[in-house]
């Protein structure tokens, strides 16, 4: 009976072929069954295929070999159940069964991809040390690919020196490329290319994705110059870049603001037949939607639709994004409500990006049923949510729904909230001129298990200059610094404005001495201020000695242009 195991298409496909394997007496051989769930992997089913290899061997008692019990290893690695994988280890020793490179390579890879680098640097160690099987370029590739996206690139560099060392298993093309790539993760690009120039003075040639790893990193550096010259090195070579390279160049253009000529690369992509991808749209879309350039942005979107290039949820959110900041929040709203229409299933990130949209708008009635929506559909909000939320609610003069809602996150969590959340609070009791009500939050904060930051206290001084206390602005300025918290700038620039504002030019001088002391600058806003004091006959000397000590520059091109 002909099976048909070769055309299983789908995970149908693998359970009618499974059962038809089962109902066949006698049963057929172990090869049939290990040949099915080979396709079930290729199909990237791994549950399924667990399934299987469960029933066939437990229930039908089919007896598993070596290879069958590598691809159930296999299958435990790729669904994050590395601990599953090691128990069938067990059954090779069981089985009489000698575990080969496959077997320990699947299991470091699912150490790897549970981020149990630890764990599978020691299972690594002991392969070497005990000589568990031999080590071949995927096993070092493996090791080197976990390490490189654990952030540990010295530790793949010297993983790759010993693979130099070795006489049977010396590093290629892609174990360099790895590394060069995570180096520019890492902004390490003049080591990148060091190591770029040593893969070509040791004969092994790089690839497109060599030179698209360099590419990025340069790009990300904005070495533009650089970027250029390898790609004609690249073309010189007879590599062709590929959809990465020009959407590498695209989205590095558009990071910088450089649209235009950005879109010129896509019109390049066309003349060479490359065709764009989703990523490639998204990245102009992108660019676009940071210049406010709504119109342009759509008309990527319906370009990349119309050839064919379906969008993805990052492309959607992009275009949210982009109404959001334009405060076009209608075309938001059914952008957001198109989604699920065209099988995109908003996540958490969609819905802060329409809520913030919302508040910007002052839509405060819509952002609360998005607010609950969003928690009616399953998704669990997040710190971004909460924080949207609160600052939505605060700066559309809705401090008491604001107050209230930290009240009922601080039931549902407990203590030790991020201070952010009191913050704004504090921030919009203040700007609702409701000092005594945000000093009480404030006062509040070490019960809860919260501590104070620096701009706790810049908000709350702030708030007091504001709301006419000056006095209790420098008893916290005191208070901070008792609490081993340094002013910075920005909260000397804060108390100096405030006495400027006031009118109170002596203790504004005074704050001035103490703040260029210890190196910090008069913000703008201050440096006005301060000029416009002395067409005041109130200003006193105060004032002015301190321009003439500190900034008798300014004073003079001050002078300069009133006369």
């Amino acid at each position: 009976m002909k099976l048909g195991l070769q055309n299983v298409r789908n995970l149908d496909d693998a359970f009618r072929s499974y059962e038809s394997l089962c109902r066949m007496r006698p049963l057929p051989s172990p090869k049939q069954f290990t040949q099915l769930l080979s396709n079930v992997v290729k199909l990237k089913e791994y549950s399924a295929a667990i399934y299987i290899f469960k029933d066939m061997s437990c229930n039908l008692g089919v007896l598993v070999n070596e290879y069958t019990m590598n691809v159930a290893i296999n299958s435990y690695c790729l669904s994050n159940r590395v601990d599953y994988g090691f128990s069938i280890l067990g059954w090779f020793f069981k089985r009489g069964c000698v575990p080969d490179t496959f077997t320990f390579t699947a299991l470091l890879k699912g150490l790897f991809k549970e981020n149990k680098i630890n764990e599978a640097q020691g299972l690594f160690r002991k392969m070497v040390k005990e000589g568990l099987c031999e080590l071949d370029v995927v096993t070092y590739g493996t090791v080197i690919d976990g390490l490189c996206k654990a952030g540990n690139t010295p530790m793949a560099i010297e993983m790759l020196r010993v693979m130099e060392k070795r006489r049977s298993c010396k590093p290629n093309t892609h174990i360099y490329s790895m590394i060069i790539d995570s180096l520019c993760k890492d902004r390490m690009v003049d080591s990148a290319l060091k190591l770029f120039d040593e893969m070509s003075d040791k004969g092994i040639p790089p690839d497109v994705a060599t030179y698209n790893a360099l590419i990025c990193g340069l790009c990300n550096l904005s070495r533009w110059n650089e970027a250029k010259l390898l790609i004609k090195k690249m073309i010189d070579y007879k590599i062709n870049p590929d959809v990465v390279t020009f959407s590498i160049l695209i989205d590095a253009l558009c990071k910088e603001g450089l649209v235009d000529e950005a879109k010129e690369v896509l019109d390049i992509m066309k003349q060479r037949n490359v065709n764009p991808d989703v990523f490639t749209y998204s990245s102009l879309m992108d660019g676009y939607c940071l210049l406010g350039r709504m119109n342009e942005a759509r008309g990527v979107f319906d370009l990349m639709v119309s050839k064919n290039v379906a969008p993805n949820i990052w492309s959607y959110s992009i275009l949210l994004n982009g109404y959001c900041k334009k405060t076009k929040i209608d075309d938001a709203m059914r952008i957001f409500r198109e989604m699920p229409r065209k099988g995109m299933k908003p996540d958490v990130t969609t819905y802060n990006t329409i809520l913030q949209g919302l508040f910007r708008g002052g839509r405060v009635s819509d952002a609360l049923e998005i607010f609950d929506e969003l928690q009616a559909v399953g998704l669990k909000p997040t710190f971004y949510t909460y924080s949207n939320m609160l600052d939505g609610l605060c700066k559309n003069g809705q401090v008491e729904r604001a107050t209230s809602l930290l009240d009922a996150l601080e039931r549902k969590e407990g203590k030790c909230l991020d201070i952010t959340y009191y913050n704004i609070v504090i921030d919009g009791l203040c700007e609702a001129k409701n000092l005594d009500a945000a000093r009480a939050v404030f006062r509040d904060l070490d019960a809860k298990g919260v501590t104070p930051v620096v701009r706790t206290y810049n908000i709350m001084i702030k708030g007091c200059l504001q709301n006419g206390r000056p006095e209790e602005a420098k008893d916290l300025l005191v208070e901070m610094e008792q609490s081993s918290l340094l002013p910075n700038e920005f909260t000397y620039n804060l108390v100096v404005q405030g006495f400027l504002m006031r009118g109170e030019y002596d203790a504004a001088a005074k704050f001035l001495e103490e703040m260029v002391a210890k190196g910090f600058s008069p913000s703008s806003t201050v440096l006005a201020l301060m000029l416009d004091s002395l067409d005041t006959k109130e200003h006193g000397s105060s004032i002015l000695k301190f321009i003439k000590k500190w900034a008798p520059s300014t004073l003079n091109s001050e002078n300069g242009s009133k006369n």
